[in-house]
């Protein structure tokens, strides 16, 4: 039986979780406890257990305030295959918690290539001794810039399985603003990417009156989050940028639109590295849920 769209399930979520939360898993293993894994192994494998119970941890005690995980997939792919490995029980640890998987990679590509990444992260692989089952992701994030073309293959693997895709459109890093602001004549270049994403927001409709075909909006610049929303009514904004890299969940008040669940903040180092991740979880939580209903 196919799930729900993405955007109905994420919309359940928020309703219930009373939560725009969703945990940033970027693990650094050069940070990590050395007598925290097993002492057997190579480098790459006693690392991969280490990455794989931190991020079990932090999804133990983050996610109840939380309705998604993003797990950043360089972050595992450095470690090669115990890296994957890893991966792969985190994906499990969210789930058991209820939570939504945001694969975070940024993909984007020709569309031969386009297509092999929408079978890596949603659906499975056909070959002659059977199908080879991708990452079984919800949603991912993707980089427009090679065309329209580029995310057609990712439209039709996510619609197929009703997950979702959040498009990079302004993104956090200061860096952005290198093209991404650039006049394109008349408009800067995040906006002309913002129109892309809205003629395209009905392919992955859901029946709460969002779309699974998100923006990845930074909190950064809150002074473009009006225009963006006007841009994409229907749209999820995916936010980064929060705490470390001076976004306030304060300053977000325009990205959202009527429905609770069109923003999903994400927060990683800001939870990760507090005293008490649950705490820290809790309390942007309620902020946002506040923000969302003000």
């Amino acid at each position: 039986m196919s799930p729900a769209p993405f955007a109905d399930r994420l919309a359940a979520l928020v309703e219930e979780r009373q939560s725009q939360l969703c945990l940033g898993l970027d693990p650094d293993p050069s940070r990590l406890d050395p007598s925290s894994t097993t002492p057997e192994g190579s480098a790459a494998e006693r690392a991969g257990h280490a990455v794989a119970d931190h991020c079990r941890w932090l999804i133990g005690r983050a996610g109840p305030a939380c309705v998604a995980a993003k797990p950043q997939l360089a972050c595992f792919e450095r470690l090669g295959a115990p890296g994957w490995a890893a991966l792969e029980r985190t994906v499990t640890a969210a789930r058991e918690a209820g939570l939504l998987v945001i694969a975070d990679g940024k993909r984007g590509d020709v569309p031969i290539s386009a297509a092999a990444y929408a079978q890596a992260l949603f659906g499975s692989t056909p070959t002659p001794w059977g199908d080879v089952a991708g990452l079984g992701a919800d949603a991912a994030t993707v980089n427009p810039l090679a065309g329209a073309d580029s995310l057609e293959p990712l439209l039709e693997g996510a619609a197929e399985a009703n997950a979702g895709l959040f498009v990079l459109v302004r993104t956090s890093n200061p860096g952005a603003a290198d093209l991404l602001d650039l006049p394109a004549p008349e408009a800067p270049l995040f906006e002309l990417v913002a129109g892309l994403v809205a003629e395209r927001a009905d392919r992955l409709m859901g029946e709460c009156g969002l779309s699974g075909l998100g923006a990845v909006v930074g909190a950064t610049e809150p002074r473009h989050l009006s225009r963006l929303r006007a841009l994409m009514p229907r749209s999820i904004f995916l936010v980064p940028g929060l705490g470390p890299q001076g976004g306030r969940a304060a300053d977000l008040g325009a990205a959202f639109g009527e429905h609770p669940a069109s923003v999903l903040v994400t927060a990683s180092r800001s939870i990760a590295d507090a005293p008490d991740p649950a705490a820290a979880a809790s309390e942007l939580r309620a902020e946002l849920w506040a923000l969302a209903r003000g």
